[in-house]
């Protein structure tokens, strides 16, 4: 706990930056973004792209998604795209539960064999495999080129393997070029996160103080302006500011941020 809890009567920290979701506020951009993920984990192949700028909630909202996902949905969740084609192939692997020998880890054709082994196995069973990419903008055209022909296997009905894309605007930029037009179409479904209004973002600080066990809010109206303003809108500057406009009202004795 930091030395203002006390003095605020909290619980835990409210405004801390780790991606938590019991501390997401869901605004209705949010609530939209959600529901273009949860429709992700259950369509029938292809790729949904989730782009924002940083800050504004996306890996957060991923985790979200993951609370919710199904039994029979299987997760590969690879938060460091910057890697070589062989490297994504076998964090894949490793995500799926079944890691490559050292043997296949440079081969590409035993890697994607192995993958696709794993994604027929699951479908034999009744169920899905849903590759999440955070921070895919760092993606280089190679490695997303690889993904591509990963999700060309499929069954009479559908394809096997569900994409979804989590990066900053140079995501969307980057599947502009001519060598990804491929990839570009079979994006199914796009949403892109803008900062929060003045009104979303005083919303965002109280649902985060009364997730911490504040029986009140600190901040004034002005406080909560200037704080939009100097923030953008961003959540994720939002919280480092409000954390450390608590840390200076304790310092100063006083009971509220103005």
């Amino acid at each position: 706990m930091t030395m203002y809890h006390q003095h605020f009567e909290l619980e835990r920290s409210p405004f801390s930056i780790a991606p938590d979701p019991h501390f997401l506020y869901m605004s209705e951009r949010h609530r939209e973004a959600l529901a273009h993920l949860e429709w992700g984990l259950s369509g029938s192949g292809g790729f949904v792209l989730l782009t924002g700028e940083v800050g504004t909630g996306k890996t957060t909202l991923c985790r979200c998604l993951l609370e919710r996902i199904p039994e029979e949905v299987e997760v590969a969740f690879v938060i460091n795209p910057r890697v070589t084609v062989t490297e994504l192939l076998t964090t894949i692997c490793e995500e799926l539960g079944d890691a490559p020998p050292e043997a296949e880890q440079d081969s590409v054709k035993r890697l994607v064999d192995r993958i696709n082994t794993h994604l027929l196995a699951v479908h034999g069973r009744g169920g899905r495999v849903v590759l999440v990419i955070d921070e895919a903008q760092n993606l280089a055209v190679d490695v997303l080129e690889q993904v591509r022909l990963l999700t060309n296997l499929e069954t009479n009905e559908r394809k096997l393997l569900q994409v979804i894309l989590l990066g900053q605007p140079e995501l969307a930029k980057l599947l502009e070029a001519p060598e990804l037009r491929q990839l570009a179409q079979r994006v199914t479904a796009r949403f892109h996160l803008l900062p929060l209004s003045a009104e979303e973002l005083g919303a965002l600080v109280q649902h985060r103080l009364a997730v911490a066990g504040a029986r009140r809010n600190p901040f004034t109206a002005d406080a909560l302006t200037a704080l939009h303003r100097c923030a953008s809108g961003i959540p994720r500057i939002a919280n480092v500011i409000a954390d450390r406009a608590l840390l200076g009202a304790y310092a100063e004795g006083k009971e509220t941020v103005d």
